[in-house]
């Protein structure tokens, strides 16, 4: 197993989440492609995990707390840390100790660069990026919103705990049209796909649709909001994890059209 710091020849693939067999990945647009050129001008940091044949098996991605979805004070923040585990593509990587690596290896970076800590978010639920691994890799709940906790690892004495930006506000429903609203960050390609699908369906109803789009990567536009990635038909949120389908978005624009009569 080798950790290393990314490199050009592997941002194409970096930007696919490492499923570059997926086809739901050709429906992401080039949104992932954007934020990193944005974000690594401001303190991201990339780390690969590979095999001894030089398969990539996982990565994390980690940046300064004020580029995130939290608050927080000389701190990182791990947007995500993924080992492949899909019998596609290059195969099931998981449960071999490549995300305590990839993990321990960024806390040491974090440590280097003077950062007073690392905050990560988790889910609640049993699935991709578990509230209880990061638990059992030594970090402590600071905030919870939903089921996603907010955890940190303090590296220094004067560290102050991070919190959760919280929602502003929400989109209202349309006047006269059904109104799709979706904010889309960048920094994760399964959001970037709901946010795609949502601009598709919407645009086949354009007389009696209208869609409103915010780029979150602004960041006065997510603090404007404090929302991040998500999508909205007439105010009401739709569930986006995992992404829900083209079909199952364009049936609930249709489900509105018909209430509203139009």
């Amino acid at each position: 197993m080798k950790i290393e710091d990314i490199t050009p020849a592997d941002e194409k693939l970096y930007c696919q989440c490492l499923e570059d067999w997926s086809d739901d990945m050709k429906e992401s647009g080039d949104h992932k492609e954007r934020w990193y050129c944005l974000m690594k001008n401001q303190g991201l940091r990339v780390k690969l995990a590979k095999d001894d044949d030089g398969n990539v098996a996982g990565m994390i991605q980690y940046a300064p707390i004020e580029n995130s979805p939290a608050e927080g004070n000389g701190l990182y923040f791990v947007y995500c840390i993924w080992v492949h585990g899909h019998k596609q593509g290059r195969g099931n990587f998981q449960k071999k100790g490549y995300g305590k690596a990839l993990l321990s290896v960024a806390e040491e970076d974090v440590k280097n660069l003077g950062g007073k800590g690392i905050a990560a978010w988790g889910l609640m639920l049993p699935f991709w990026m578990k509230a209880s691994w990061f638990k059992k890799q030594g970090y402590k709940s600071a905030d919870r919103m939903g089921i996603q906790v907010l955890l940190w690892k303090p590296f220094t004495n004067d560290a102050t705990l991070p919190k959760w930006i919280r929602r502003k506000k929400k989109p209202e429903a349309g006047a006269e049209k059904v109104q799709v609203t979706a904010f889309h960050n960048g920094w994760c390609p399964a959001q970037n796909i709901v946010f795609e699908r949502a601009k598709r369906a919407a645009a086949e109803y354009r007389d009696r649709v209208i869609f409103m789009e915010y780029d979150t990567s602004d960041r006065a536009v997510f603090l404007e909001w404090g929302i991040s990635d998500a999508v909205f038909i007439d105010g009401k949120e739709v569930w986006s994890g995992p992404p829900p389908s083209y079909e199952k978005i364009k049936g609930l624009i249709e489900k509105r059209i018909k209430k509203k009569r139009l």
